[in-house]
């Protein structure tokens, strides 16, 4: 049932919180450079994430392969829609030479949705992982990928390249999907992450989902328990901010106290990374996070 115009919140209100922090202006530019000189797209850019200037004034930046535009139209995501380019064979070098380039310790690569494409582009992540794997071996890999939708052993042949983590966000309670969602299925995506940790036991999983859309908290909490049912390590729950005024409307801001809240149930439930704030976003902090559980086992494993 849509939210009444009195539930709505005009971007207008956006509460103090969610103020992202001005880049600085010298590692920021270089980092834009250097993705500009590799011929590389980001969905810090491509999805206007507000986080940008934080991440790139780190020269952190989240890739995104298999081209700039989506087959799907998603209610929530700022990336373009329409009839996507043709793959870029030299694509997975570019990304692995910008990966050494930025001296990442961790990557994060993501992508727009190819149903256009017979393996739904499971072939162009496996070879990114292959080539930064080659270069710079010390990077540990972060992929978030599409839900694959039916390609068969799409989501298998990504599996088997052996990511450090796999994420896939569910993005929304089961609710809204057909509002937030319409071109995906809540339990696809979650038999997704299941069988990934079925195949790969030692490869961390990863799923997000924001706030705003018109959740409930039961919904929230049922939504967190589905997750760990599918074995998923880690969760990163955000604020929804509604990209243009043709996007799905800010039903609420959910208030900082609210994450913490969540951060707090997710750790009792037992994912082993959590990360919940208004400004949270999948990629946001990835390294901070990663670095923390290996820290973690590694104290007990010496203990």
């Amino acid at each position: 049932m849509p939210a009444s115009h009195d539930t709505l919140v005009h971007q207008a209100e956006r509460p103090s919180w969610l103020r992202a922090r001005a880049p600085s202006a010298g590692a920021h530019e270089d980092t834009r450079a250097l993705v500009r000189r590799h011929a590389l797209h980001t969905v810090c850019e491509e999805a206007a994430c507000p986080n940008i200037g934080a991440c790139w004034s780190k020269r952190h930046a989240t890739m995104m392969i298999l081209g700039r535009v989506c087959t799907r139209a998603c209610a929530f995501c700022n990336v373009a829609t329409g009839r996507p380019a043709a793959l870029d064979p030299h694509e997975p070098d570019r990304l692995a030479d910008a990966v050494l380039a930025l001296g990442l310790r961790h990557v994060v690569i993501t992508s727009v949705d190819r149903d256009d494409l017979p393996d739904g582009g499971a072939g162009q992540f496996v070879r990114c992982i292959e080539r930064i794997r080659a270069v710079s071996p010390g990077t540990t890999i972060e992929i978030l990928t599409p839900d694959f939708r039916n390609k068969p052993g799409a989501i298998e042949m990504v599996a088997d390249a052996r990511p450090d983590v796999y994420n896939h966000n569910l993005e929304t309670v089961p609710r809204l999907y057909a509002a937030v969602r319409p071109g995906a299925r809540y339990y696809h995506s979650l038999r997704l992450l299941d069988r990934v940790k079925e195949r790969h036991p030692e490869v961390f999983t990863k799923s997000g989902i924001m706030l705003g859309l018109g959740e409930e908290r039961a919904e929230v909490l049922q939504t967190m328990d589905d997750l760990r049912a599918a074995g998923v390590d880690f969760l990163t729950i955000g604020q929804y901010l509604r990209p243009t005024p043709r996007h799905h409307p800010v039903v609420r801001y959910a208030p900082p106290e609210e994450f913490a809240g969540y951060e707090t149930m997710a750790r009792a439930k037992g994912f082993l990374v959590v990360s919940a704030s208004p400004l949270t976003r999948s990629s946001f902090h990835a390294e901070d996070g990663f670095a923390e559980l290996r820290r973690t086992r590694r104290s007990q494993h010496l203990g």
